[in-house]
C-alpha cells in the first residue's frame, strides 16, 4: 500500500509543484525578478513537451514531471478565481463606482477598438470574416492574473489596467455565446442562450448583493468570536467558492462571484485580516495556473515556425500597446502612464485560449489556426512581466522626472514611510516649517508622481532594514508612517522599535483597534482616522456656532489627550478583540 502510495500522480504532481514553489519564489525573489516568469518555465520543462515526453525510457521522471496536465485545470481555475477575489478586496463599492467610466468608457473602448482592428487585418489576410472577429476579440484580451500582480490597484497605472481587465473579465461571457451564435450550425440557440444567463445572471449578482450584504458581517463577527483562524479560513472559503457555483451556474463566469464576494467582504471589518489569511493560498493557486500556462508551450513547435510566430507575437504586442497608450492619452492619462500601460497590456490573456477554444468549437477557425494562436499567447504571457519593465523604462524616458536639489549629508531627517496622499500632506507640513524629510515607498508610481510635484522621495521598500539604513534611520529625527496597511505597519512598528529604542515612531491607524495595537508594538503616537475626523467635525461646528477658537483647540487637544491614555490603557473606544492564535499572531 505504502508503494501505490509513493507512486500516486497525485502525490507527485503535488511534490512537483510544492518544490516549483519552494524553489521559484525564494530564487527569483532574490534578483529581483517575478516569479511569474520562473511558474511559467517550471511548466515548459516538467509538462508533457518539456522532460514528460522522457517518462516512457527514463521511469523515474515519472515523480518530477507533471503526469496529467489536465488534472491540474481545477487549481488552475481555482487560483485565478482567488485572484479576483483578492483584486475584490482590494476595492470597494463605492470606489468601483468612481471608477465605472474608466470600465465602461476606457475599457470598453479598448476591447472593441482593438479586437475589431486586429479582425479587419486578418480578415484581409484571407481569414472568414467570423473567424477573424474571434481570433481579433481573443487576442484584445489582457491576463489579469499576470498584469495585476505587477501593477497593483492603486496606482495610475493599476488602476488604468483594472478598468480595462475589468470589462474585459465583465465581456468574457457575451463574447462566447457571440461565437457561439455565428457558428455555421448554430440556429439561434446562441443569442437565445445569452439572453437567458444575462437575466439568470442578473437576478443572481443581486442576490448575492443583497443577501451578502445582511449575512457576511454577522458571518465572520461569529468566526471572529471564536478566535479560530481556521474557522475564519473555512468561512472565507465557503463565501468565495458559493459566490463562485452561483454565477457559473447560471452561465456567467465564476470570477464574476469571485468579485463580488471580494467587494461584500471589502465592506465589512475584517476584510485586512481574511486578505492576509487568503494571501498564501493565492499565491500558491497563481502559481498552479503558471505552470499550466507553461507546459502549453512546445519549444519544438515553436522552433520549427520561429519566424512566422515571433512576428506574430511583436505584430500584436506592438498593435496593442500603440492602440492602448492612444486610448489613455485621449483620456487625459499622463505620456509615462499611458506609455507603461499601453506596453504592460500588450500581451494576450489566459481567457485568449478560452475563447480560442470556443471559436474552435464553433468551427469558427481551424484547430491548426487556433493552435498557432495558442502559442503565440503562450509566450506573450511568459514574457509579461518583461514587458512590466521595458514599459516602466521607456516611460520615465518619455517624461523624464526633475532633479532634486540635495540636503546636505549627515543632516538629521524625518522618514515617511509611504508617498501617497497622506505622506504627501504630512511632506507639505515639514517643508512649511523647514523641517528636512525624506519619503520612501515601494511604488515606483508614486515615487515618480511625487518627484514630479517636487517631492523629496526615494524608490525602496521600507520592510528592508538595508533600505532604511541608506536613509540613515539611525540618526533620523523620527519616521512617519503613512501606508494604510494594517498589518503591514504594526509588522514594522515592531522592527523600528526593536532596532532604535529611542526613535520617535508616529504611525497612522486604521481605528482606535488598529492604535492599540500599534502602541502594543512601539509606537510613540497612533493617529486613529476614525478618531481625528470626529474630532475635526466636533471642532468645525463649534467655531460655527459661535465658540472662541481658543477654548476649542484647547478641548480638541484634552480630548484626543484622553483618548490615546485610553487607547495605551486598555485599547477601548470602539475596540473589540483580534483575531489570534499561534498560528495566526504573526499576520498583525
Amino acid at each position: 500500500m505504502a508503494g501505490e502510495l509513493s507512486l500516486s500522480p497525485m502525490l507527485s504532481d503535488g511534490l512537483v509543484i510544492l518544490g516549483a514553489a519552494g524553489i521559484v519564489i525564494p530564487v527569483f525573489t532574490r534578483f529581483r525578478i517575478t516569479p511569474v516568469i520562473g511558474f511559467i518555465l517550471i511548466g515548459v520543462l516538467v509538462g508533457p513537451f518539456g522532460l514528460g515526453k522522457l517518462v516512457y525510457d527514463v521511469p523515474w521522471l515519472t515523480h518530477v514531471t507533471i503526469s496529467d496536465p489536465e488534472a491540474l485545470a481545477p487549481f488552475a481555475e481555482f487560483g485565478i478565481i482567488l485572484l479576483l477575489f483578492g483584486i475584490g478586496l482590494e476595492l470597494s463599492f463605492n470606489r468601483l463606482w468612481q471608477m465605472r467610466r474608466l470600465v465602461f468608457g476606457l475599457g470598453a473602448l479598448e476591447l472593441l477598438i482593438i479586437g475589431s482592428l486586429i479582425a479587419i487585418f486578418l480578415a484581409m489576410m484571407g481569414q472568414y470574416w467570423t473567424g477573424a472577429l474571434g481570433l481579433g476579440l481573443a487576442l484584445a484580451l489582457s491576463s489579469t492574473a499576470i498584469v495585476l500582480p505587477i501593477s497593483g490597484t492603486s496606482s495610475p497605472v493599476g488602476r488604468a489596467a483594472l478598468s480595462m481587465l475589468l470589462f474585459e473579465d465583465i465581456a468574457i461571457v457575451p463574447i462566447i455565446f457571440m461565437l457561439g451564435a455565428l457558428a455555421p450550425y448554430a440556429q439561434g440557440e446562441g443569442l437565445q442562450g445569452l439572453m437567458q444567463t444575462l437575466w439568470q445572471g442578473g437576478l443572481v449578482v443581486l442576490a448575492l448583493l443583497v443577501i451578502g450584504r445582511i449575512a457576511l458581517p454577522r458571518l465572520f463577527a461569529q468566526a471572529a468570536r471564536t478566535k479560530s483562524p481556521e474557522l475564519f479560513l473555512a468561512a472565507t472559503l465557503l463565501v468565495v467558492i458559493g459566490a463562485s457555483l452561483a454565477t457559473a451556474l447560471t452561465g456567467l463566469s465564476p470570477i464574476v462571484g469571485a468579485l463580488i464576494a471580494g467587494l461584500l467582504i471589502a465592506e465589512t471589518e475584517y476584510h485586512g485580516e481574511i486578505e492576509s489569511i487568503m494571501e498564501p493560498f493565492k499565491g500558491l493557486a497563481l502559481g498552479v495556473f503558471l505552470i499550466t500556462v507553461g507546459m502549453s508551450i512546445d519549444l519544438l513547435t515553436i522552433w520549427d515556425n520561429l519566424g512566422t510566430i515571433m512576428l506574430a507575437v511583436v505584430m500584436v504586442l506592438t498593435f496593442k500597446a500603440l492602440v492602448t497608450g492612444l486610448l489613455l492619452r485621449l483620456m487625459g492619462a499622463r505620456r509615462s502612464t499611458a506609455t507603461e500601460t499601453g506596453i504592460l497590456m500588450a500581451s494576450p490573456s489566459e481567457t485568449t485560449l478560452i475563447v480560442l477554444s470556443a471559436a474552435s468549437a464553433a468551427l469558427l477557425i481551424q484547430p491548426g489556426t487556433a493552435q498557432f494562436w495558442q502559442i503565440v499567447t503562450a509566450i506573450g504571457l511568459t514574457i509579461t512581466p518583461l514587458l512590466a519593465r521595458l514599459g516602466r523604462s521607456i516611460g520615465r524616458r518619455v517624461e523624464p522626472i526633475p532633479e532634486l536639489p540635495e540636503t546636505d549629508p549627515g543632516t538629521p531627517l524625518v522618514v515617511i514611510v509611504g508617498a501617497g496622499r497622506v505622506g504627501r500632506l504630512v511632506a507639505d507640513m515639514l517643508a512649511r516649517h523647514d523641517k528636512p524629510y525624506v519619503a520612501i515607498d515601494s511604488n515606483a508610481d508614486l515615487i515618480d508622481e511625487a518627484k514630479r510635484q517636487g517631492y523629496r522621495a526615494v524608490f525602496g521598500d521600507a520592510g528592508r532594514r538595508d533600505a532604511l539604513d541608506r536613509l540613515g534611520i539611525g540618526q533620523s529625527l523620527a519616521v512617519i508612517l503613512t501606508m494604510d496597511e494594517p498589518v503591514l505597519a504594526q509588522r514594522l512598528v515592531s522592527k523600528l522599535r526593536k532596532s532604535y529604542p529611542d526613535l520617535p515612531i508616529i504611525a497612522r491607524a486604521r481605528d482606535a483597534k488598529h492604535a492599540a495595537e500599534l502602541y502594543r508594538s512601539g509606537a510613540s503616537h497612533a493617529v486613529p482616522e476614525t478618531l481625528e475626523s470626529s474630532l475635526q467635525l466636533s471642532e468645525a461646528v463649534l467655531v460655527d456656532i459661535g465658540v472662541p477658537m481658543g477654548p476649542v483647540i484647547a478641548s480638541i487637544h484634552e480630548k484626543r489627550d484622553e483618548f490615546r491614555a485610553q487607547i495605551k490603557e486598555d485599547g477601548e473606544i470602539g475596540y473589540t478583540p483580534k483575531l489570534r492564535s499561534s498560528t495566526a499572531s504573526g499576520s498583525g
